[in-house]
């Protein structure tokens, strides 16, 4: 049995762009046996992924779960994240690792002096060129998302208003300068002829009450109430997916999503 560890810290989106690299190696080698590390907070993300035997998970440091991975003798790590906490399990394991080439130098050539030597292919297949010494090939099956029956939103429960269709809204974001400001969401709202649900987290409530007033009964406030994997559920329920460069918008091309997406900061050839 070759036992395979899989390195990718955070956050929600780019645990979720590694799926592919998952069910590859699962589904295209050998007796395999898959475990993944990453942060506490993130467990949900893979927590139901049928391609993987194990996740392990750190809070901060990965001297709290290293002795419990030296034990698990794996013969391979792959790591998506090369930090300096992958770097320091690479160091500490002692077993072969392949490592995701960031493009760090690349990314900072094109935010600061907007010269772009970013090689035209997708994150994913950075990924999967990752582990092709091993002999996987891209499946062009997409990314996974799984969600437990117990996590799964009834349409049922929701308001009248809502419970047929549905448009999905992602108000929030990792960065501040990466979300649009209220006054934008409400006056893309007020244009939308359909039922909207805002998604988001705890941090996105007040600003989500502000679109809530403005808007009246066309908004159902979901921020704050649901767990990933439920929010989740309603994004795979939706017709379509408005959002940010977010977790949940990885999410949604996962469930394969009519996508809006809209971009701040972020240079969306990253």
């Amino acid at each position: 049995m070759t036992k395979i560890l899989i390195i990718r810290f955070s956050s929600i989106g780019d645990i979720v762009l590694t799926t592919p690299v998952i069910r590859c190696l699962k589904q295209q080698m050998k007796e395999v046996e898959i475990h993944f590390l990453t942060k506490n907070n993130f467990r949900e993300v893979l927590q139901h992924n049928p391609y993987l035997s194990k996740i392990h998970v750190i809070e901060k440091n990965i001297s709290e779960i290293i002795e419990l991975l030296k034990q698990e003798k794996f013969d391979y790590i792959i790591d998506l994240h090369h930090n300096l906490r992958s770097f320091g399990v690479k160091r500490q394991l002692k077993v072969k690792a392949f490592t995701i080439d960031k493009l760090n130098i690349e990314k900072w050539l094109l935010v600061n002096l907007k010269l772009n030597f970013l090689p035209k292919i997708h994150i994913v297949e950075r990924y999967l060129k990752t582990v092709e010494k091993l002999g996987i090939k891209n499946d062009q099956k997409g990314l996974d998302y799984f969600i437990a029956e117990e996590e799964k939103i009834s349409l049922s429960s929701l308001p009248s208003t809502h419970n047929k269709s549905f448009i999905a809204f992602v108000i929030g974001a990792k960065h501040f300068t990466k979300q649009l400001p209220a006054e934008k969401i409400i006056s893309i709202c007020k244009k939308i002829n359909q039922p909207i649900i805002l998604l988001g987290g705890k941090a996105d409530v007040e600003k989500a009450n502000l679109i809530e007033k403005a808007c009246g009964n066309i908004i159902f406030n979901a921020c704050g109430k649901y767990s990933i994997s439920q929010s989740a559920s309603l994004i795979q329920q939706a017709n379509a997916v408005i959002t940010h460069d977010t977790g949940l918008m990885h999410i949604a091309a996962a469930f394969r999503k009519k996508i809006f997406s809209v971009w701040g900061n972020t240079v969306p050839a990253f």
